[in-house]
């Protein structure tokens, strides 16, 4: 099977109809129809086999996962998903392989009615590349450089649960492997946080290094309570007091939102979402972030967030 086969045998049918798709797969380049009114909002990630995701992970997992960092990104600027390309490279073209891959990626597609409009395919080790397009009415894209000196400092669902998976390798339970093999991208809470939250990001490479970008683009400090982390019944049951921490503030691949909004918006915030929303802290005036347990007492962590050539 050659490329042009694999990719109208696998791929062509998930260039959805009537999603802004003037022109899809098939062609030189795709043609888009973005909304009135609307931003363009572009980001793109690069999965590596046994870096981002373990060699035992099925096809469709991969398929999902490697649309779904992507759909987390349009998720903490607050953009609904519209198209996506998909840069393929295989060892070989495996059928079984390629079909577990295909229905795990238009699995998640369907969910945000994400087209995939365009790509490339070659030989070479096991990597996915993801474009993913959204929009957000212009003016209104959640961005890192608005936490203001006050804000609550929040997180959606849970964290630490895929770290602790990674860790526990075939001892993990299915309620942990879930979160590392098919994270969930909270497009519905960024939607809904588009007009309430001042700054936002998703949580990819750790709480602490991730949270860093705002507090650094936005020119504040803050002051994190380690034991307000939220988890999850499996993470409560299974985690040790030796790994709670890291496997929370550092573990990564948790893609939860992390929020700064006004103290006085928090119950309206937590209404308007599908998952819950906890507080976790406050951005303060002085640089640097702080650590504290639930007495106040200040906490020197001996682990850094996730850091790709460090």
């Amino acid at each position: 099977m050659d490329e042009f086969a694999l990719i109208r045998r696998y791929f062509a049918q998930l260039t959805l109809d009537g999603e802004g798709v003037v022109l899809g797969i098939g062609d030189d380049a795709a043609l888009l129809r973005p909304s009135s009114g609307c931003e363009l909002v572009v980001t793109s990630d690069t999965l590596v086999a046994g870096r981002h995701f373990p060699d035992t992970t099925t096809p469709f997992d991969i398929g999902w996962k490697s649309l779904a960092v992507n759909l987390s990104d349009l998720a903490a600027m607050g953009a609904r998903p519209r198209w996506c390309t998909l840069a393929l490279t295989l060892p070989e073209a495996d059928a079984s392989w390629l079909d577990g891959f295909a229905a795990g990626f238009a699995a998640l597609a369907r969910v945000h009615r994400c087209a995939l409009v365009g790509g490339d395919t070659t030989r070479g080790a096991l990597s996915i590349t993801i474009t993913a397009l959204g929009e957000v009415p212009a003016g209104r894209a959640l961005r890192r450089d608005g936490a203001r000196i006050g804000d609550a400092i929040c997180v959606t669902g849970t964290l630490g649960d895929a770290a602790l998976a990674l860790r526990l390798g075939a001892a993990a339970v299915p309620e942990l492997r879930a979160r590392l093999d098919r994270p969930q991208p909270r497009i519905a809470a960024g939607l809904a946080l588009r007009d309430i939250a001042h700054a936002a990001l998703d949580l990819s490479d750790g709480l602490i290094g991730d949270l860093q970008h705002i507090l650094d683009a936005s020119g504040v400090g803050a002051t994190l309570d380690v034991d307000a982390l939220p988890m999850s019944p499996a993470f409560a049951r299974l985690t040790t007091a030796g790994t709670r921490r890291a496997d929370q503030l550092a573990g990564g691949d948790d893609y939860e939102l992390c929020i700064c909004l006004p103290e006085d918006t928090l119950d309206r915030a937590r209404a308007a979402l599908d998952v819950p929303l906890t507080r976790i802290g406050r951005i303060d005036a002085a640089p640097g972030l702080r650590l504290v347990d639930a007495q106040g007492h200040s906490i020197t962590p001996s682990f850094t967030a996730y850091r790709h050539f460090s």
